[in-house]
């Protein structure tokens, strides 16, 4: 009886059909488990003293960001093997939409001090790396005043600087005034009585008057109440002028002043420098954005920790929101901004953070132009050249 022969590697090839009908379906399967998992951000989150936080970095720079609030509080060089941060303690935070004390309805409606976008939670809308540029997105409601306040960071390899832009969106249907500052504030071992040095594009300015602190007890004063002066030498108590570029060596010390940024400048700008420790911590802004700089000096001394806020802000003084509008104006300059109806109102500024070298000892200037940022101390002869990609 004859026996029909399977021609050679048929069989072989009928199980290979059916194993391939097994794998394939595996092989798409695991594809799609890979790309249905989402991309990596190009951040990390973590803790900082049992809070979340958000960490962005290059090559120069890493910056600590509070989830809630939003505040930088922590800020070093890669390169620093002392890993000294400016911003220990309150960091810099944004004071928006209120600067300053609330009245005391404001304050029975719920409302905080110095606004509410210090104090809510800050969303990562989003995070993303291209070209060597890392751009992360955060956004925050601000329910109470009925407003939504969004801020981009943005830091490119090779730069030790970040670029920060931010947005305010009014929710209401009428035309308001707002109050906005830029809360800076440096401590810990970057600010050392009598070392530290702040530097900015001052003209005009004023000490702040006593009554308008409203602290009980009073504060203890150096500067005297509510007197102009030319920036930085401000009148004490009893009539000498002090350097307010100087941290002050007195404690326990309280003051406050204000200082108009130069008319004649687009860009302002204002520096904390220690020399001793070779490091320079500065902001560059638009002054139509920021027209005022608020110093507030805060040596409590009892090892309590010590404060120089450089507040760069819509309006002089950290006030109620009815003495500002009141204000309306100093120096021939307006005490706040408009916020248009459902509408939104911009701010752009960038942070720079760098190493010195020996013998720089002040700034009398900072240019940002052609792809540079320079930091002039022309008294000694010394520059400081960083790249800077993006303008203002």
């Amino acid at each position: 009886m004859s026996r029909t022969r399977t021609p050679l590697g048929f069989a072989a090839r009928r199980t290979a059909v059916k194993c391939g009908m097994v794998v394939l379906p595996l092989l798409v399967a695991a594809a799609i488990g890979i790309a249905a998992q989402p991309p990596q951000e190009p951040v990390d989150r973590g803790t900082l003293d049992g809070r979340p936080v958000v960490n962005l970095s290059n090559d120069k720079l890493s910056l600590t960001l509070r989830a809630v609030g939003g505040a930088m509080v922590r800020l070093q060089m890669k390169d620093d093997a002392g890993q000294l941060n400016p911003f220990e303690g309150l960091g810099h935070f944004v004071c928006v939409d209120g600067f300053g004390p609330v009245s005391k309805e404001e304050q029975a409606a719920g409302l905080p001090g110095h606004g509410e976008a210090h104090r809510v939670p800050w969303d990562l809308a989003s995070s993303a790396k291209e070209n060597g540029t890392l751009t992360v997105q955060f956004s925050a409601a601000l329910p109470l005043v009925h407003e939504n306040f969004r801020r981009t960071l943005r830091i490119v390899d090779g730069e030790s600087i970040i670029y920060i832009d931010s947005e305010l969106e009014s929710l209401l249907a009428f035309d308001r005034p707002i109050n906005w500052g830029e809360h800076a504030t440096i401590s810990g071992a970057f600010l050392e009585q009598g070392k530290t040095v702040t530097d900015m594009s001052a003209t005009r300015a004023m000490t702040r008057s006593y009554e308008s602190e409203a602290v009980d007890p009073p504060d203890q004063h150096n500067l005297a109440d509510f007197k102009e002066f030319k920036w930085p030498m401000a009148p004490a108590v009893g009539g000498a002028l002090v350097d307010m570029r100087i941290s002050p060596t007195i404690t326990p010390v309280m003051d406050q002043t204000t200082s108009l940024m130069d008319p004649s400048r687009r860009l302002a700008y204002v520096t904390a420098l220690h020399p001793e420790r070779h490091a320079i911590l500065g902001y560059v802004f638009r002054r139509e954005e920021y027209p005022w700089i608020q110093i507030w000096d805060s040596y409590p001394g009892g090892g309590r920790r010590s404060y120089r806020g450089m507040e760069f802000a819509v309006q002089p003084f950290d006030l109620p929101r009815r003495d500002v509008i009141q204000t309306n104006s100093m120096f021939d300059t307006p005490t706040y901004r408009w916020l248009p109806a459902q509408s939104k109102i911009t701010s752009t500024f960038l942070m720079f953070y760098t190493s010195t070298p020996d013998g720089f000892s002040q700034v009398d200037d900072v240019v940002l132009e052609n792809g540079r940022l320079t930091i002039h101390d022309r008294a000694h002869a010394k520059t400081i050249v960083l790249k800077a990609s993006r303008g203002l």
